[in-house]
C-alpha cells in the first residue's frame, strides 16, 4: 500500500508525517527514538498494513525541519507528548495504538499515563516505564554504566563531535540511514536537546510518569548495550492493565531495523487483543 508524506501543524510547528494503510483500519502511531527518524520503521510499516492496520509515523520535534524551536526547555517531555496528541488531532484520529522505540518509548509511556483515553494500547520497545528507569539508575551499577554516554550528549560540544568526519560516529550508530535529519546541525541540536531538557538536574523529577492503565507490551532485546534487563522487567509494576513482556534473544538495541518481523508481530498481537 502507498504511504503518503504530509505536513501536520501543531501550534506554530509543522511535522513531517508518513501515513498509510487501510483507510478504515485501526491506527498505529509509531514514535522513533535517537538518533533515528521515523524511517527506522520502514520495514515495520508494510507488515502492519498487511495486518489491516493504518500507520502514522511522524518525525518528531527537532527531527522535522518545521519543528525545531530554539530553546532547550522547548524539548521537555510535556511538549513531546503534546506533539503526539496534536498530530493525532490534526489527522482527525481519536485514538490509536502507540508504539515507541528508545526516546519514542519514553514519550509513549508518558502519553499513556497522561492521555489514556487516546490509546487502545501501548507497545514500548527497549525503554521501560520511566519510573523503572529511574529505579535502575539509582540502584543498578549496570544501568548507570550503560547510560554513561548521556553526559556526552548533554555537553554543548556534542554536535561538533557527532558531526566530525562527515558524521562518521553518528552514521555508525545505526544499521540504516534513518539519522539523515540529524546530519544538519539544526536537526542534531534539536535531537540532543531532548537529553539536555530532560536528563539534566533531577532526572527522576523531570521524567516522573504515572502508572499506565492501558494494555501494554514491553519488548526488550538481550543484546541491548544501552538498556538493561532490570528496567525492562521492572516495568510490569507500573502497568495496571493487561501486560506482556517479550524478550528478543540475540538482537541489539535497533529492534525496528534488525527485528522487524518480530516487532511487527507483537504490534499486530497487541492491536488484536485491546
Amino acid at each position: 500500500m502507498n504511504v503518503d508524506t504530509t505536513t501536520v501543524a501543531v501550534g506554530d510547528l509543522e511535522f513531517t508525517v508518513r501515513v498509510g494503510g487501510p483507510e478504515n483500519g485501526p491506527v498505529v502511531l509509531l514514535l522513533h527514538g535517537f538518533p533515528s527518524s521515523g524511517t527506522c520503521f520502514d520495514e515495520i510499516v508494510p507488515r502492519l498494513h498487511e495486518s489491516g492496520l493504518r500507520t502514522v509515523v511522524p518525525d518528531q520535534r527537532g527531527y522535522s525541519p518545521g519543528a525545531r524551536p530554539p530553546n532547550v526547555e522547548d524539548y521537555r517531555i510535556e511538549h513531546l507528548v503534546s506533539d503526539a496528541v496534536g498530530i493525532l488531532d490534526g489527522l482527525g484520529i481519536n485514538y490509536a495504538l502507540v508504539v515507541g522505540h528508545d526516546w519514542g518509548a519514553i514519550v509513549a509511556w508518558h502519553l499513556a499515563g497522561r492521555h489514556p483515553g487516546r490509546l487502545t494500547g501501548l507497545v514500548a520497545v527497549s525503554v521501560g516505564h520511566p519510573s523503572a528507569i529511574a529505579g535502575a539508575l539509582s540502584q543498578s551499577t549496570d544501568q548507570r554504566e550503560r547510560s554513561s554516554y548521556i553526559p556526552m550528549l548533554i555537553d554543548p560540544a556534542s554536535e561538533d563531535r557527532l558531526l566530525a568526519d562527515d558524521a562518521a560516529f553518528l552514521r555508525g550508530l545505526l544499521p540504516d540511514d534513518s539519522c539523515a535529519p540529524l546530519l544538519e546541525r539544526a536537526g542534531l541540536t534539536g535531537a540532543t536537546n531532548w537529553y539536555r531538557a530532560n536528563f539534566s538536574g533531577d532526572i527522576a523529577a523531570n521524567m516522573a510518569c504515572a502508572p499506565v492503565e492501558v494494555p501494554t507490551t514491553m519488548v526488550w532485546s538481550d543484546g541491548d548495550t544501552a538498556l538493561g534487563r532490570e528496567q525492562a522487567e521492572a516495568s510490569s509494576r507500573f502497568v495496571y492493565a493487561d501486560y506482556r513482556f517479550c524478550e528478543l534473544p540475540g538482537v541489539d538495541h535497533w529492534i525496528p531495523q534488525n527485528a522487524a518481523p518480530a516487532l511487527a508481530s507483537e504490534i499486530a498481537l497487541r492491536s488484536a487483543v485491546f
